[in-house]
């Protein structure tokens, strides 16, 4: 790749961004940022325009933005500040910007990874909840603009990498049977059954492998994470849901295998670091040097795997199901679970509240066709709703 890449990194002060921004750092004669965004974090976001002087820096909220910008005039630097869904969508699909790391966590970073698909960008996805939620409509913009779309979750990265390159021709036609998404089975793998529902926010953001931001740790812990998962590589990669199965490996060392028709199993390995996936998507089809330290084989010794169990995680089971459903199902699904697992963090439902406030939306609510994005947001804002009215009635006093 001779040319420098123009990036956009939507949601730059989170888990994902802050390792792109590493695997930059790496190569500066590879890489130009061109629009940083956060929501609300000024001042790593501050840091991060000293350290990498974009042109634009962005902050969904307006008071942060305005707080940034004084920041940004005091050190006399030269980037412009913006504010608001709309100004990440400018970003994302800026005529100069080449590729865009679109890692905002939740719903809201659906328009801007829709804004980068229509435009023809090549798109680093890290926002699972895209495919989720507006799966058909955000794989009909990529297919449309010729956009190139490569998954940065570390189980369809490594999909990605296990597969032929022609498999977009349909997984039958390649000789593939089975994607094997694997799954660390989270802090709670062994717990008791009975001991869950006293499972404290501190408890469960306690990831035995990897470090990310809050929200996912907690849909780790509970498996929605590999369920909404389940419901991304069907997108990505055109799998039926019985050509998708999740398998426990606590070592989380595998990140995901292919098999094949004729027996035989691909799979990657590596050290759980985002990086990896990172450095993979930003160089394809070369691979850059991530930082990582190499893989001691000897010192893990041994791999473990082992059937999910979905009585103890009923929210993996509730995602295939969704899956099956199709329409608005999956955007609903998505919608009660940021609501209870907010609720779970503020601690006004217990753990195993969670499951049992999206199976309450997901049975009070009519699901539709998807034909355009008002759909799917409507859909978004009624789940809601509904989950905050199960709140009043069956969750503890906001503090």
């Amino acid at each position: 790749m001779s040319t420098v890449q123009n990036l956009t990194v939507l949601g730059s002060t989170g888990t994902i961004g802050t390792n792109t921004l590493d695997v930059v750092a790496r190569h500066p004669e590879r890489f130009r940022v061109v629009a940083l965004t956060a929501n609300t974090q000024v001042d790593k976001l501050f840091q991060q325009c000293q350290a990498f002087r974009p042109k634009y820096a962005v902050m969904l909220d307006a008071d942060s933005a305005e707080d940034l910008r004084g920041k940004i005039v005091a050190a006399g630097l030269d980037i412009e500040v913006l504010s608001g869904i709309d100004s990440l969508e400018r970003v994302a699909s800026l005529p100069e910007v080449d590729s865009v790391m679109a890692a905002i966590v939740g719903s809201a970073g659906l328009r801007p990874s829709l804004a980068a698909a229509k435009t023809g960008k090549r798109i680093l996805l890290a926002n699972k909840e895209t495919l989720v939620v507006s799966g058909r409509l955000f794989m009909e913009e990529v297919r449309r603009s010729n956009a190139v779309l490569l998954p940065i979750d570390s189980e369809h990265n490594a999909v990605f990498q296990s597969l032929p390159s022609d498999y977009r021709r349909g997984l039958a036609s390649v000789g593939v049977k089975r994607i094997l998404l694997t799954a660390s089975g989270g802090p709670f793998r062994a717990t008791p059954q009975a001991e869950l529902e006293k499972v404290t926010p501190k408890q469960a953001l306690a990831h035995p492998n990897w470090v990310m931001g809050p929200k996912i740790t907690i849909d780790s812990s509970t498996l929605m994470n590999k369920g909404l998962e389940v419901i991304e590589a069907h997108w990505l990669f055109d799998a039926a849901a019985e050509q998708i199965e999740v398998v426990v490996h606590p070592q989380s060392v595998i990140h995901s295998m292919v098999e094949y028709v004729d027996g035989s199993v691909l799979a990657q390995l590596g050290n759980p670091d985002m990086r990896t996936p990172i450095a993979y998507a930003m160089g394809f089809p070369e691979r850059l040097d991530a930082g990582v330290s190499s893989l001691d084989l000897f010192k893990i010794a041994r791999l473990d795997f082992e059937a999910p169990d979905f009585a103890r995680f009923p929210c993996l089971s509730l995602a295939y199901q969704v899956l099956s459903r199709g329409g608005t199902a999956p955007a609903i699904l998505n919608a009660a679970n940021e609501v209870a697992v907010d609720a779970f963090l503020k601690e006004r439902i217990p753990y195993l509240g969670i499951p049992r406030l999206i199976e309450q939306v997901l049975e009070q609510s009519a699901i539709g066709e998807v034909e355009t994005l008002e759909q799917v947001l409507a859909a978004d804002h009624e789940a809601r709703l509904r989950a905050k009215e199960w709140l009043k009635s069956h969750g503890r006093v906001e503090a």
